[in-house]
């Protein structure tokens, strides 16, 4: 009996720091959030008095200045959700799979070196992908110039489709070692007597990998796809340092335009009914994500 009480007391101090920075950090945070969406809020005046849902209606009235800055910012960010998505998960898996095909002594080399761009800063991948890119003197144009493949510099940062290249690059090189190291383990867990199972029915590479190794790690990669499609939301950090929102506002995210809102335009009530807004188009993406995962298994 002392026993059962003693492990049972154990279990709730082990779990009750992360319990506690749960409430403190997400649940808090969310329910204050909400709660100031019902409000006018200024960041200079404070809380001006309860209107309901007409922070509501001004980011979804077609009139309403914030209904464009909401647009477009998650109009942006959509593109490059829609951009991003595939190449992080793809290009990670392609890696994961070479890396697993590598002799034992050398995975451990190759994991680092590809996964070691995930531990810089934004702030110093912003100003490497700045230098790359640089119209006037930047590596890239150097390079392409110097093999004839373009006569002309070209405007990476200032021009579209060139400024969403250039900070799709960037987060490439950025993230895609998180993505990867995920694979890997999965790869790790996939039964190799499977493998020489096909081996003997004399199956080829693609065989092996469609029926073998996408069947038993489709679970790891679809948590891949659900991760990478919320970290593709939350863009900021490359857009504001890179192009800072340009070329004519066409890189603006929705979170940059939550804290022009909030900063830029003194308004914490709308700041926080875009966010709620944004977390609900996040939800919604998730959820048919998961349906089509669960109508796939049955």
């Amino acid at each position: 009996m002392y026993k059962g009480v003693s492990y049972k007391l154990w279990s709730i101090l082990l779990v009750s720091p992360f319990f506690i920075l749960f409430l403190v950090f997400w649940v808090v945070p969310l329910v204050f959030g909400v709660w100031i969406s019902f409000h006018n809020w200024n960041i200079s005046s404070g809380n001006l008095g309860f209107i309901g849902l007409d922070n509501y209606k001004a980011i979804l009235s077609p009139d309403s200045l914030y209904h464009e800055l909401f647009m477009k910012g998650l109009s942006n960010t959509l593109r490059f959700v829609v951009i991003s998505v595939p190449p992080l998960v793809i290009i990670s898996l392609v890696l994961a799979l070479i890396i697993d095909n590598l002799p034992k002594k050398f995975k451990a080399v190759y994991r680092t070196i590809f996964f070691i761009s995930y531990s810089i800063s934004v702030t110093a991948v912003s100003a490497i992908f700045l230098w790359l890119f640089n119209s006037n003197g930047g590596y890239v144009n150097s390079v392409l110039q110097s093999i004839n493949i373009i006569k002309e510099p070209i405007n990476w940062l200032g021009e579209q489709p060139y400024a969403w290249i250039g900070i799709l690059v960037a987060t490439i090189w950025w993230t895609i070692g998180f993505n990867m190291m995920l694979f890997i383990n999965a790869l790790d867990e996939v039964d190799h007597s499977l493998y020489e199972a096909a081996n003997l029915d004399g199956a080829g590479n693609f065989a092996k990998f469609f029926y073998i190794t996408l069947p038993q790690i489709k679970n790891v990669a679809f948590f891949i796809i659900i991760m990478t499609v919320i970290a593709s939301f939350n863009l900021y950090g490359q857009t504001k340092l890179i192009t800072a929102g340009g070329p004519e506002q066409s890189t603006n995210t929705l979170i940059m335009n939550i804290q022009t809102s909030v900063f830029g335009m003194n308004q914490l009530g709308i700041g926080s009914t875009m966010a709620i807004m944004m977390g609900l188009v996040m939800m919604l993406i998730t959820s048919v994500q998961y349906w089509i995962s669960y109508r796939k298994k049955d």
